[in-house]
């Protein structure tokens, strides 16, 4: 139950890393702003954006990866007993 439950914020935090990633503006975006096309009457302020949506990605990155590593975790085969046959402990001689 419980892989079931972190697949589905992974999936989640997937979906939202792709999103944040597409709405995020480009290194040439910048170039409009220093001849007056600017957002610095926006929501965030002049750079406020920028570090705004950073901190998010940023933030659902790790959560992401996090994530990958107990969905990792969990997906291993729990082993009891250690194993040390090799693959000719198995074949049968005739």
């Amino acid at each position: 139950m419980s892989f079931q439950i972190v697949l589905i914020i992974h999936m989640m935090l997937a979906f939202g890393l792709i999103a944040l990633i597409l709405m995020q503006h480009g290194k040439g975006a910048d170039a409009g702003a220093a001849f007056g096309a600017g957002a610095s009457g926006s929501v965030f302020g002049a750079r406020g954006a920028n570090s705004f949506m950073y901190k998010l990605t940023a933030s659902i990155a790790v959560g992401f990866f996090i994530t990958s590593l107990t969905l990792a975790y969990l997906a291993t085969p729990a082993s009891t007993e250690k194993k040390s046959e090799s693959v000719m402990d198995q074949v049968i001689i005739d």
